[in-house]
């Protein structure tokens, strides 16, 4: 009996040694079938030893004006890269630092960095990393003489952007090194890599970035170049980025940001035929040559810091309430609906609308008015009227919520409440509301009485700059417009279809003639008179926002009447009546645009108004 107990253990022992010795043979194989097959980490550090796969960084595509005037272009720049394998023993951290003109804590700083996988994800000790970033070429030329003497370190020759002129900071955007981000989201870049981080720089830089090259150099046992890897066969060439044609026209655009100094707006212009955004001013702005090489970021950072927001392009992401220019957009509505007749002169303004204790004011001027006089002089109390009576009518809309959605449904088929399509990043919606809004706000309990700022532009309306720019071209094109864009032509490509499709509003082609007249009356005789010595025939129609400080200085309108070049939007934040600045405004960028030139009197009012400087709290602009 313990015979068979003894060797019942022998056996048991013996089955659980062959597991164990299995089980390591398993772990063995398992592991060699890593480090052979799935990790790379040992083919990386064969290859560099017999290769440097060096990337050739393409030029990235220029940028030019509608008349092809040279904006953005580049500049050769150099950046020092390292391959922490390649880096000896004996590396002599301070004669480095001094070829580089930097300390010594920044060097161990920016080694760290370089090190950290949580900023730095694509970190390989076997492949190029980038160290230091556009060296000038007065420190490349220190750096090259002595680079010998540091093994691992090369210099990798880049290409940074230089700008021509000090306009357009928003429009172009500007260029910066890749985040984390940008690399897990497209494996195209590596860190290091430089990428569109604003403006049309961001929005086309697929097109703008062009495609990288590699040359494969032969390394000796020691590390040294031998020269090119089969002579260059298994070499790719970079590709050039393309060219881009900007729809903006730069002497516009110079004059526009000239006529906004001192004072906080938005001036945008657009050609109504094509959608071509012609300028597009945002002040304050910046001259976006501070965002170019090693001082983009402390610059970036004092324009971040700024109370006034140079950064913010206020053309497409300031959102204002755009006052009486928006009501052209209702008389377009109230007649196209019915709710009233061109002709009919049945709301009475007396110093403006009075109803039920509700009094919201007006200027003097005759009354009672029909449409055309109605929109020369600005009249509230007539657009107060006609949303009263559309929100009102039982007849042709069943419940106050389906008029106000109507009425919203006109507001959106012309370009308000939602995103327009700017081939520009961050474009605001602006703010229409609609029947579940205002139930919400009052639960359920509201009429027309209620709402009825909305009728004037003001009260929980907002729109964009480029919005009431829109607005002015559709009313220019009697009932259309196509999507506005920045970009004119992509070298070798056709224009996105986007930019080339009308969209037609619900407003009826007589409501739009009927409009045309009223902000030619303006221009004639009206808030617009200031149009009216031009030899060009001007349309336009003014807006004074209210505001908790001073009202803002609003314009609209477009010229000439019947052949129209170009749709004008010009926003002064605290600028008073729309007469005091916006009508000025908008008549010097239409004469530049449609004469070329300005005239001398104009030249001398465009130089006064430059100079003109608005209070804001208790500091001028």
């Amino acid at each position: 009996m313990k015979d068979f107990e003894k060797d019942f253990e022998l056996d048991n022992r013996r089955y659980v040694i062959g597991g164990v010795a299995i089980f390591i043979v398993v772990v063995y194989i398992i592991r060699l079938f890593s480090l052979q097959i799935t990790s790379d980490d040992y083919k990386k550090s064969a290859d560099s030893n017999a290769f440097l796969k060096k990337i050739e960084y393409p030029a990235r595509g220029i940028i030019t004006d509608r008349n092809g005037k040279l904006m953005v272009y580049n500049q050769p720049a150099y950046d020092v890269m390292v391959v922490m394998n390649e880096v000896g023993d004996h590396l002599d951290t301070l004669e480095l630092c001094d070829a580089l003109n930097i300390t010594k804590e920044d060097f161990i700083r920016r080694i760290a960095t370089m090190k950290d996988r949580n900023r730095n994800p694509g970190y390989s000790r076997f492949t190029q990393q980038l160290l230091i970033s556009q060296l000038s070429d007065k420190d490349f030329s220190l750096f090259q003489e002595k680079m010998f003497r540091f093994p691992g370190f090369y210099v990798q020759r880049r290409s940074i952007r230089q700008y021509s002129y000090p306009y357009a900071a928003h429009v172009l955007g500007d260029v910066a090194e890749v985040s984390p981000a940008d690399i897990e989201q497209d494996d195209y870049y590596i860190p290091g890599d430089y990428i569109g981080k604003l403006g049309i720089e961001r929005s086309y830089e697929k097109q703008l970035r062009g495609e990288k090259g590699i040359q494969i150099l032969l390394r000796d046992a020691h590390g040294r170049i031998k020269g090119r890897y089969q002579n260059g066969a298994l070499d790719q060439r970079p590709k050039a980025g393309k060219k881009l044609t900007l729809a903006l026209d730069l002497e516009l655009q110079a004059l526009g940001e000239r006529l906004m100094e001192g004072k906080i707006g938005s001036i945008v212009c657009l050609d109504p035929k094509t959608g071509e955004v012609l300028c597009m001013v945002s002040s304050p702005s910046y001259d976006p040559r501070m965002m170019v090489g090693r001082q983009r970021s402390k610059n970036h950072a004092l324009l971040s810091r700024d109370a006034w927001k140079p950064l913010l392009n206020r053309s497409i992401m300031g959102v204002y309430p755009p006052g009486s220019t928006f009501k052209t957009s209702q008389g377009l509505t109230f007649m196209t609906e019915g709710i009233l007749h061109p002709t009919e002169t049945a709301y009475p303004c007396a110093h403006g609308f009075n109803f039920k204790g509700l009094h919201v004011g007006c200027h003097g001027h005759g009354s009672p008015l029909s449409l055309v006089p109605a929109l020369s002089t600005s009249c509230n109390g007539y657009f107060c009227w006609g949303l009263y009576y559309m929100i009102g009518n039982r007849k042709k809309y069943k419940t106050v919520q389906e008029a106000m959605n109507r009425w919203r449904d006109y507001m959106v088929s012309m370009g308000f409440g939602y995103p327009i399509g700017i081939d520009l990043p961050g474009e605001k919606r602006g703010m229409i509301p609609n029947a579940e809004f205002y139930d919400k706000a009052y639960k359920g309990s509201w009429n027309g009485l209620t709402i009825i700022s909305i009728s004037i532009g003001q009260g929980e309306v907002g729109a964009t700059p480029l919005q009431i720019a829109n607005l002015g071209a559709t009313i220019a094109n009697r009932g259309y417009f196509l999507t506005p864009h920045v970009v004119k032509k992509v070298e070798g490509e056709p224009l996105d279809s986007t930019f080339t499709k009308r969209h037609y509003t619900l407003a009826s082609r007589e409501a739009y003639d009927y409009v045309v007249k009223g902000m030619r009356a303006s221009a004639t005789g009206g808030t617009c008179k200031a149009l009216a010595h031009y030899d060009f025939v001007a349309c336009g129609k003014t807006g004074t926002a209210q505001n908790r400080g001073h009202d803002h200085s609003v314009f609209m309108g477009f010229a000439p009447m019947d052949n129209p070049q170009i749709a004008v939007a010009v926003y002064v934040e605290n600028g008073g009546w729309g007469a005091t600045y916006g009508v000025p405004i908008g008549g010097l960028m239409m004469e530049q645009y449609i004469k070329g030139k300005l005239s001398e009197s104009s030249e001398r009012k465009a130089t006064e108004i430059q100079h003109r400087r608005i209070a804001y709290g208790s500091v001028e602009r």
